[in-house]
């Protein structure tokens, strides 16, 4: 006898049903281009009431179907991370601020094609990439990352300083932020965010106080880690005081 739920055929894959409690169906209400590289997407959801968020944490936009066929041969190109820079559980929504770098792949044609009305499918929020007391922080990252570290920046107490080094390619491509108290900007000038000698030029040139505070590394993957490596091997700090977070990679799809 085949089983039928509300006069339908129940599917033959049992995975959906084992996964339904990690993923959660919501809609598009607004999209804005802030800038010419940075798209904010609020989503509305009711279940956005009933989940636990810390600032830092990301969700991951369900592009295709992960637990499909087409899901299972090609996990690579289902779903994408991206980090929630507005979380409002009375108002059952949360934003996304999208930077639109040079290139293709599947999500950056959602964020450049998704609309008003338009339904997500989401998972999250997860991700232990959030901040920790200290006598004072330090993030480091480029485009990609500097609209990761605002919402974590807004959480901080007042009495700790808050440093950062922030890349973009040139100063008209420089992301603004707040909170920062000692802000420093590092340039590409059309060299590659790949392993970026930029950043770690300007990260050797830059003050900091004589003690390790808590750093936070976010962007390339090969940048985090040599940026990580400067920290530990150049300035002393402890691995445990540095928290990284590579959101892209060559090659490699859907990292973040």
């Amino acid at each position: 006898m085949t089983s039928r739920t509300s006069g339908r055929r129940m599917s033959l894959n049992p995975l959906p049903r084992l996964f339904a409690g990690h993923y959660a169906e919501g809609v598009v209400e607004e999209t804005v281009l802030e800038t010419s590289s940075v798209r904010r997407i609020r989503i509305v959801s009711p279940t956005v009431k009933t989940l636990a968020y810390r600032p830092g944490q990301h969700v991951r936009i369900q592009i295709n179907d992960p637990l499909s066929l087409y899901g299972l041969l090609r996990p690579g190109e289902t779903l994408r991370s991206y980090t929630i820079c507005n979380f409002s559980r009375e108002e059952g929504a949360f934003e996304l601020r999208i930077h639109l770098y040079p290139g293709e792949g599947i999500g950056l044609r959602w964020a450049t094609s998704v609309s008003a009305g338009d339904p997500v499918v989401f998972w999250g929020p997860q991700g232990d990439f959030v901040t920790r007391p200290g006598p004072y922080h330090l993030f480091l990252g480029e485009e990609s990352a500097t609209l990761a570290f605002q919402p974590m920046i807004e959480t901080l107490d007042d009495a700790a300083p808050v440093y950062a080094l922030l890349e973009s390619d040139h100063e008209t491509d420089a992301i603004p932020i707040d909170g920062v108290s000692h802000l420093q900007r590092a340039f590409r000038c059309g060299a590659s965010a790949v392993a970026s000698q930029a950043m770690l030029d300007a990260l050797s040139a830059m003050e900091l106080p004589d003690r390790p505070g808590r750093a936070y590394i976010a962007g390339e993957a090969r940048t985090c880690q040599l940026v990580r490596r400067h920290l530990i091997n150049q300035r002393g700090w402890p691995r445990t005081a540095i928290k990284i977070k590579p959101f892209w990679a060559v090659g490699r799809r859907g990292l973040h």
